[in-house]
């Protein structure tokens, strides 16, 4: 069966949690069988033998156009009379290397484009209200929309994955127009052949918050997060003399926070909470990604000051690493602290629990449903309640090692085959072939 799949998160610069959960989908759906397409908001140009390196010129660095031309286009197409917009295939040859893309390139059978897609349809929903109809020769009879978007393709089976709904849950904590956001929701429900959500939790606030939505419409698949081979290939012993060569820390011998800064993230108390313990090991903060409005930001200076005190080098700050990088780290980190003030999934702690590392997390949203009994849940409105966990996995005796093998044990439960099983069963309750 042919499936598409959209590609507006795994074009985004430095990926998110949502293009992740993308090209895991694509992975599963190939491993099942399935050609998966991949569709985009790339311009690929208008001569053909162009159009693929125009389009890989594009891929992760976004629209190579000025501001106020982006705004000049998306506003041309948001006035558009026609209904319907039309894809057009990029080739996919080997005229082109695409190695470099790895984990952010799924292994698509086939491509397809139009400029400015997302961006246009965007606007035209915020301002007219409509929804954006695309259109491709024989299209594929499943198309999988990653994230709440204003679209639909003609003539498929138009699936919308609903990760969560912090910005209505948690409005404080997101930049997001509130009322264009519960329209779009709205939206999604009312116009998809079927949502899927990715947790528990996830499913009961969509049903909670829309409660005219048919709970048969709404199914929870989980989803995987695949380790890279490199990782799964390596050892502990090759992470942790990578780790100690590349930024000078200890095996086992650092906290870890990965993840972008906004304010549901929880960072000023996870370290709050890690003062308080008075850990003698440092904090290392991954995140390249900031919406802009988080206290976290100024609390956090450039050079580890941390509320304007110099901590030396117990607060370790790096930017953005390579996937294969920072899962190195993950697998080298005494533990992962992770407790967010809510998540649709929550992907650092499947991630942590995959590769062994004991994880802090929170007692809130979907966290307890993907930690299990195999992590600590804290409070995360209470620093204390952090600090005490902290203390705990460097006090009690066996508790990291309890906490590492109940967690590969955990993690079982969201692997890619338990992903592709639970995309099988959709399919087969929804009558696809």
């Amino acid at each position: 069966m042919r499936v598409g799949i959209d590609g507006f998160n795994l074009s985004i610069v430095d990926g998110t949690g949502v293009a992740n959960y993308g090209a895991s989908l694509a992975a599963i759906l190939r491993q099942a069988g399935h050609q998966v397409e991949g569709v985009f908001g790339m311009d690929a140009g208008k001569r053909p033998q162009m159009r693929e390196i125009l389009f890989f010129d594009h891929f992760g660095h976004g629209h190579r156009l000025k501001p106020g031309e982006i705004a000049r286009k998306v506003a041309l197409k948001t006035v558009q009379a026609r209904a319907t917009s039309r894809l057009i295939q990029v080739p996919l040859t080997d005229a082109v290397d695409k190695r470099s893309f790895g984990f952010r390139l799924p292994d698509f059978s086939a491509l397809w484009t139009s400029p400015l897609l997302f961006e246009a349809a965007w606007a035209r929903f915020v301002y007219f209200g409509r929804t954006t109809t695309v259109s491709m020769p024989n299209p594929p009879q499943v198309m999988h929309w990653t994230y709440p978007l204003p679209i639909r393709l003609e003539n498929a089976r138009n699936i919308y994955t609903i990760h969560d709904l912090v910005p209505l849950k948690l409005p404080q904590a997101t930049l997001d127009n509130k009322i264009s956001y519960q329209r779009l929701i709205a939206r999604c429900l009312a116009m998809g052949d079927h949502i899927i959500t990715v947790s528990e939790a996830s499913r009961r606030d969509i049903l909670e918050i829309f409660p005219d939505t048919n709970p048969n419409k709404v199914t929870n698949t989980y989803q995987s997060s695949p380790v890279p081979l490199e990782v799964i290939n390596g050892s502990l012993e090759a992470d942790a003399s990578f780790i100690l060569n590349t930024f000078g820390l200890k095996e086992k011998g650092y906290y870890l926070f990965f993840g972008a800064v906004d304010p549901k993230k929880n960072i000023g108390r996870i370290v709050d909470g890690y003062l308080s313990s008075q850990s003698k090991l440092p904090l290392v903060i991954v995140s390249s990604r900031d919406w802009g409005m988080s206290n976290e930001t100024r609390m956090l200076g450039a050079d580890g000051r941390v509320y304007g005190r110099n901590l030396g080098k117990r607060i370790v700050q790096l930017q953005y690493l390579p996937r294969v990088s920072l899962f190195r780290l993950i697998r080298a980190a005494k533990a992962v602290l992770f407790p967010s003030l809510y998540e649709g999934f929550g992907l650092p702690v499947l991630e942590s629990m995959q590769l062994g590392t004991p994880t802090i997390t929170s007692t809130t949203s979907s966290l307890p449903e993907v930690a299990g009994n195999a992590a600590l849940l804290v409070d995360p409105y209470q620093s204390n309640a952090i600090a005490a966990a902290i203390r705990r996995l460097e006090d009690e005796p066996g508790l990291c090692e309890r906490l590492s093998k109940d967690g590969l044990e955990q993690a079982r439960n969201f692997s890619d085959a338990r992903f592709g099983e639970r995309m099988q069963e959709l399919y087969a309750k929804l009558g696809i072939a």
